[in-house]
Parts: C-alpha cells; structure tokens; sequence
C-alpha cells in the first residue's frame, strides 16, 4: 500500500490519487474535524484530548505478520522490494455471517459493474454481500451533505476529510455509531488488523467525543521535491543542500531560450526547508507560554522572502507562476521544469507511465534541508486524511458483524486479505508474473479502489515490486527524513475551530502568492497581521489556549 500527504485542492487530488495508487501498487491534514467543546467534549466545535481521548482509543497491537525488506526507522513507511512469497493468513475463518450491507464511497473514475466476479469473490471470503454504491469523488461533498441530511443512510460510508464541511461535522455525530464500546483499549483485539492500525490514526478519528471513524493511516511526511536525476546527471549538476545553494541552482540551469526552468511551484516544501508551521490547526506554536500563529514567525517571512528571490530571478516555470497546477506533472516528465513538488504517492505511478515512453526517465526525492543547510525541521504531517463511518441505527450485532469485515478489508501487505482487497482473484483479475500481480483489462475495470479498501487500512508502506528501485529509493528517503520530523504542538487533534473564524485564515493564501509572484512585498505582511489579529486572530489565540489548557497537546 503506498504513502501520502499536504493541502487543500492540491491536498485533495493528492489523497485520491494516493487512495487510488493504494491498490495500483504492485504490492501494494488540516483536514481536521471534530465535534466536541474543550472541556466536555460534546458540542459543534473545540477538541478532545487529553485523559478522556487515552481512554477511548484502541490498543495498539502490531501485526508483525512479514518482515519487509527495508524496515521502518522512527516510524517511516516500511518498504518492500518483492512481494512476500508465501503470503499470510491474517484473519482465520470467513468473518462474517450472512449479512447484506450497503456502503457507500467516493470514486474517481469509472464505476465498476455491481455484479462483477470481483465483489463476488470478495463477498464469499467476507461471508457476507457488501452492495456498494460509489459516487464520483469531484462531486462528493454535494452528495454526501444531501445524503447526512436525510434518513436513508448507508450502513457504511466514506467521508475523505477534504469532505468534512458545512454541516457534516455534525452529521458525524448524530448519524455514525460510537464505535468505542467494540474498540477501545483491548477490546479492538478481536480485530487483530484493526489493532495494528496506529495510535495516531484512531486519535483522528475521534469525533464528537467519541469514537466513531475508522482510518486510512497516512505516512510521516507526504510532499517531496523531485528531481530528474537523468537530466541533472547529463548536466554534471550538483544538488543543493542550502536555500542559497537551491537559488545557485536555480540561475545555473534555467535556459528559457531552450525552455528549460530549474523549478515548478516549490511553495510547499519550501515551507519545509525554513521550517514554517503546517496549517490548521497546526499552525500554532508555544513561545515561552504564548501561542504563536505561522503568519507571526520569522520563518514565515523567511520563506516568503525566499520564494520571493526564486520568482525575481526568473527561475519557476511562466505556467507555474501562472498557478497552471494541472499541468505540472507533464512539465517535469517533458524536461521543462527540472525540481518540482509533489505528493510522494505520484512517485511510483510517473515511473510506470514514463517506463515505456521515456526508459531513461528517472526520479528521485530531494533530501530536505534547513535554509542555512543544517538539520530540518520537518512537521509530521495528520495521521490520517479518509475515513469511514458506521451508520448508528445497526443493531451491535451488525456492527460487530460489519467491525470483522473491516478487519479483513485492514489486512497489512503480505497477507492473503491484502491481495484479494487489492488485486482481486488470480487468472481473472490479475497474472503473477515474475513476482508480480500485474492486473488483466478486467482487473482494472472491476478490481477498484473504492470499495473494500475504503473502508479501514493497514499501515502505509512502500509496496513496488514490479519497480524495486524506486521502492528502496522512496524508503530510503523517508528514512532520511525521519530524524528530523517533529509532532505539531496539536499533532493529530481533532479541532473544529469556530465558524465565525472560519474564514480568517483565507486572505493569506492569495497574500502569499501575491508576496511570491511580486506583486506585494514582504512588508505588507505586517499591515495583513494586523488586520488578522483585529478580525478575530487574536480570540482565536484565546480559543486555542483554552484547549491547550484543558486538554493538553498533541505532542
């Protein structure tokens, strides 16, 4: 299953891609919503933490059922070059009983038939029917909001965090079940995949004060500037390892005349490289026993100040100042830009799309340094971004029923489960070939990814066998990266801040791009600051102290 994470459209379309590449291997965020005041718990907005969130989360029971090639190190995604041989049995027996549910998820591309040999062997190994009804995920929150405002509700359904708007942050409490009587502490043992699921991932799916969210856990860091080493080798480049050396860089290999630019949009890592807090609500840090927002940092305007400098020296892509997004995969595949950002989940699927058409393609992830070229100071990023939700009208003999069915669609790579969930059934949706289940044209029309997969999954690890190298280079690089990672001060909390702040924090994201296309200065972040504290900033600070004081950090 592969990795994933950072923020809004692009945040979107990143953890579909990255729910779609969690079954396309082969192998295989502010985006934060809780209900639930600071002290009690209950409510429309504020946190739960502290003793009343330990004693709702399930006990973490590591599987430790396959020994992946390329361990984790300070909780990096595992890799595997090779897919396990034999594969494991991780559920004993057929989990359900007979049972018929409908679920409910979000699809990007074409819906699969409902009658199709793959939901039917998944159904048998289930011992169960799971009908499902997939929506497309572009129009998902339309959808969804209508569907929690009604009464017809499917027994399971999956809401992408990026979804959690308008009034489904109350839907969640008042429609979903509280899962915490089944999962809590060792109870969560009778599902031994779901126990394996990391403490991180339930504390985000805590809402209303209870836990009601099964997750879909996301690595430690998600965002990574790719390079193409085929290119820079060609050119004897060195890589930078400091913001003066990137911008060196960045004057070095741009050639417009040959259309060539060092750099596409870099704005998100670069945040990284001056260590620039994550956004909400992680965008808060103590300094003695105040808390400080991202906008008031110096390392704020440091990037800004910096990114500034990339743009004056005519070094990022016209169609990336110009915010072309879209189109930013096919300017680093044609050689146009030679360093762009990028969610890791892409990493392996621009290989495999490149493999024929361009052999010498070859893309690497940027070892991330601070500004001066020291250590970074990397923000882990949430724990989980998707989730799925069980209606609450099921009696707790279906919500068991459907609790087993989701430990089976959790099973961890390696396992029988985990081929089955994710490839479908051998000579029919998929072929071993050398090692490898490469997918039949059938495969890709009804194995899909959301479906069973949505519904909880196994820890995120770098699964390539059909492309080892770039499972060991991936790897390796979070690896790297690890070290240096550090919990936001509200890391993984789930807080619904105020409706009557909910638009505070928005003028900055045109603010900055206006500092770093040049057409405001750096200054003007001052007389904006300003503006922000009167308009609410600073009761929003207020607001965040009085979590932090009554249900502690996150760290």
């Amino acid at each position: 299953m592969t990795p994933n994470s950072p923020s809004t459209p692009s945040r979107r379309s990143f953890l579909a891609s990255t729910a779609v590449a969690a079954v396309a291997v082969a192998g295989g965020s502010p985006l934060l919503a809780a209900c639930g005041g600071p002290a009690q718990g209950g409510g429309k907005e504020g946190a739960t933490g502290g003793k009343a969130l330990k004693a709702i989360l399930p006990k973490y029971v590591p599987a430790n059922l396959v020994s992946p090639d390329i361990p984790s190190v300070n909780g990096s995604s595992a890799g595997f070059t090779k897919l396990p041989d034999p594969l494991v049995t991780s559920v004993k027996g057929t989990p359900g009983k007979g049972g018929t549910f409908k679920a409910m998820t979000p699809i990007w591309g074409t819906v699969p038939k409902k009658d199709n040999a793959y939901y039917t062997a998944v159904n048998k190994a289930l011992g169960a029917t799971v009908v499902f009804d997939p929506q497309d995920g572009n129009t998902y929150q339309e959808k969804i909001g209508a569907v929690l405002a009604g009464s017809d509700i499917a027994d399971i359904v999956t809401i992408p965090g990026w979804n959690f708007q308008g009034q489904i942050r109350n839907a969640i409490v008042s429609k979903f079940a509280d899962l915490g009587p089944y999962l809590s502490g060792d109870k969560v043992e009778k599902y031994p995949n779901l126990a394996n699921i990391p403490t991180g991932a339930w504390q985000m799916s805590v809402f209303g004060g209870k836990l009601r969210g099964l997750p879909m856990p996301s690595p430690i860091i998600g965002n990574a500037i790719f390079y193409r080493k085929d290119l820079l080798d060609g050119l004897g480049a060195t890589l930078p390892t400091s913001a003066d050396e990137l911008l060196a860089f960045g004057k070095e290999y741009t050639d417009a005349k040959k259309k060539v630019w060092a750099f596409d949009d870099l704005w998100v890592c670069i945040q990284k490289i001056f260590g620039v807090l994550p956004d909400a609500p992680h965008y808060w840090q103590l300094d003695g026993d105040k808390l400080v927002h991202k906008i008031e940092t110096a390392e704020y305007r440091e990037a800004l100040a910096f990114a500034r400098k990339l743009h004056d020296a005519g070094v990022v892509h016209p169609d990336a100042e110009a915010n072309k997004d879209a189109d930013a995969k096919i300017r680093f595949t044609s050689g146009g830009v030679l360093m762009y950002n990028d969610g890791t989940g892409a990493w392996q699927g621009m290989v495999s799309e490149q493999a024929k058409a361009n052999p010498k393609f070859d893309m690497r992830a940027l070892d991330l340094f601070s500004s001066d070229g020291g250590k970074p100071v990397l923000y882990q990023d949430p724990p989980a971004g998707i989730f799925s939700f069980i209606n609450k009208n099921l009696p707790k003999a279906k919500i068991e029923e459907l609790l087993a069915l989701v430990d089976y669609a959790a099973a961890p790579y390696g396992t029988k489960e985990f081929q089955l969930i994710n490839f479908g059934v051998e000579g029919t949706h998929y072929e071993m070939k050398k090692g490898v289940p490469v997918r039949t044209d059938r495969g890709v029309q009804e194995a899909q990814p959301s479906t069973y997969l949505f519904f909880a999954s196994p820890p995120s690890v770098i699964a390539y066998p059909d492309f080892p190298e770039v499972a060991k280079e991936y790897a390796g690089w979070m690896a790297r990266q690890a070290p240096h990672i550090k919990k936001p001060l509200f890391f993984g909390m789930q807080i619904v801040e105020p409706q009557r702040y909910a638009s505070l924090y928005t003028p900055f994201d045109d603010f900055q791009k206006d500092i770093r296309r040049g057409r405001k200065k750096v200054s003007d972040v001052e007389e904006a600051l300003n503006t922000w504290k009167k308009s609410g900033g600073d009761e929003l600070r207020k607001w965040y102290a009085d979590i932090l004081a009554k249900q502690g950090s996150g760290q």
